[in-house]
């Protein structure tokens, strides 16, 4: 998935834009665009801050001047694909402006919050992110005219312990969602699934989980610095190493070290 924000300003001229690749617009503050179908009939469309519009591959559209300041969140065709395994009938995401809802929104926000950080968790998670953006559009917006193919069961122990194998080999750099699929032969949606289903975990906080126990046997190291360790165990910053690390141990790496190596209290 790709993020940008994308300032609108006055363009003059109204002009035919074609969508390239689908995306979830977010408006960061309020304002407003001329946009329509034909050029004969736009209109101007207000828009409140947090509500957001998805635009599907292809959609043509006469764009002209406009006031706005957006989260755009371009959303690969193959999660979509991926997001529709299962589901019998045709699923067909039309264009929908001014949408309210609190699952997309609750994604989203989780984007705006790693954007602003300098993305420092990395592939994974916007790796996962992506698919659970798919899965909330099909789930909440496509046509009504679907049923579901039962899934089975989570993933068997061998393909446990081979998605298992490639996170401690790569415990140190970037993963991805699409790297741990493709090691058992899966789409990414239906890998995450089953993963979820056999593990009680989604893929990237299994990874984290993973990280963070390498992370406490160096800081068991009287020698280990923080700042090294958060290295080698594949986390771009100290500082999200140190709030990961409070949010699954309720303490800080420096505490845990300290708390490991002082003597007990007789």
């Amino acid at each position: 998935m790709r993020v940008a924000v994308d300032v609108l300003a006055p363009v003059g001229e109204p002009h035919v834009q074609v969508q390239d690749e689908h995306v979830l617009g977010v408006m960061l503050r309020p304002g407003f665009i001329e946009v329509g179908l034909q050029r004969s009939a736009m209109r101007r469309v207000t828009f409140q801050a947090g509500e957001m519009g998805f635009f599907p591959l292809g959609m043509e559209r006469w764009v002209g001047t406009g006031d706005q300041e957006r989260l755009l969140l371009r959303i690969s065709d193959a999660a979509l694909r991926a997001a529709r395994e299962g589901i019998c009938g045709a699923v067909e995401l039309g264009h929908w402006c001014k949408m309210v809802d609190a699952r997309l929104a609750a994604l989203v926000q989780a984007v705006n919050a790693e954007r602003i950080a300098g993305f420092p968790s990395g592939r994974l998670f916007l790796d996962s992110i992506e698919q659970a953006i798919a899965a909330a559009l099909v789930d909440a917006y496509a046509g009504q005219n679907r049923s579901m193919r039962p899934l089975r069961g989570g993933l068997g122990p061998a393909r446990l312990r081979t998605v298992k194998e490639l996170v401690y080999a790569k415990v140190e750099g970037e993963l991805t969602l699409i790297e741990m699929a493709q090691s058992v032969e899966l789409s990414p949606a239906h890998f995450s699934r089953m993963f979820r289903q056999a593990t009680g975990e989604t893929p990237h906080q299994f990874v984290l989980r993973t990280r963070i126990e390498r992370a406490k046997e160096m800081l068991r190291a009287p020698e280990a610095r923080v700042l090294d360790v958060a290295v080698a165990c594949g986390f771009k910053t100290q500082q999200h190493f140190a709030r990961v690390f409070r949010h699954l141990c309720g303490t800080s790496p420096r505490e845990y070290r300290l708390a490991w190596w002082s003597p007990p209290l007789i």
